[in-house]
């Protein structure tokens, strides 16, 4: 997909980014398995403080894939742009490489509250390149990521196993980490990850 969405973040914060108007901000990673709704989670954060903004990723995927709004590469147009410096984070992952845009180290410096879907690989790198990380880890039973996988309709019964069953990494000692079960409502989901970056009082 091309384009900015409202909520994007691929360059500098403004106003609405900002936290109190000043100093720096924060990156909100947030973590969890596949199919726990870690983009229903985000986009669901940004409609209710909408001064947050969504990291706007790059993908080794056709745009046409759907989901989260994304810029789809090829795997070659990926490694030019990796080897000249244009990610802040990268990692690959189930045969995709994922990349977050190094301008938006300059929107969190600034004030931004940046929303990204991460991988726990990239945390440690997470906490040396942003001036401030907090870590939402997303739950959700086993049952309930398989079904949600399963009506994705992408991968076959093999491949969600596979994903399922890879270990998470551990976050990096003493960084904020907060978990959020989203396997009800995701409203409810949406209050404990608000109360836990202390917004909405």
């Amino acid at each position: 997909m091309t384009g900015n969405g409202a909520g994007n973040a691929t360059g500098n914060a403004t106003g609405n980014g900002a936290r109190n108007g000043a100093g720096p901000g924060r990156l909100i990673a947030v973590v969890g398995p596949s199919g726990v709704g870690k983009d229903s989670l985000i986009d669901a954060l940004i409609a209710a403080e909408p001064g947050m903004r969504r990291a706007r990723r790059v993908i080794t995927r056709p745009a046409s894939a759907g989901g989260e709004e994304f810029e789809g590469v090829s795997e070659a147009q990926f490694h030019r742009r990796r080897e000249a410096g244009a990610f802040a984070l990268s990692w690959g992952a189930h045969g995709l490489y994922y990349g977050i845009p190094i301008e938006t180290v300059a929107a969190v410096t600034q004030g931004a509250q940046l929303l990204a879907n991460l991988s726990r690989g990239a945390l440690s790198d997470a906490a040396a390149r942003y001036p401030a990380v907090h870590v939402l880890s997303v739950t959700a039973p086993p049952e309930v990521l398989v079904e949600r996988l399963a009506h994705r309709g992408r991968e076959t019964q093999a491949d969600i196993a596979r994903r399922l069953a890879r270990p998470a990494a551990a976050p990096p000692p003493g960084m904020p980490v907060t978990s959020i079960e989203n396997a009800g409502p995701i409203a409810d989901a949406v209050a404990a990850a608000r109360a836990a970056l202390g917004m909405g009082r």
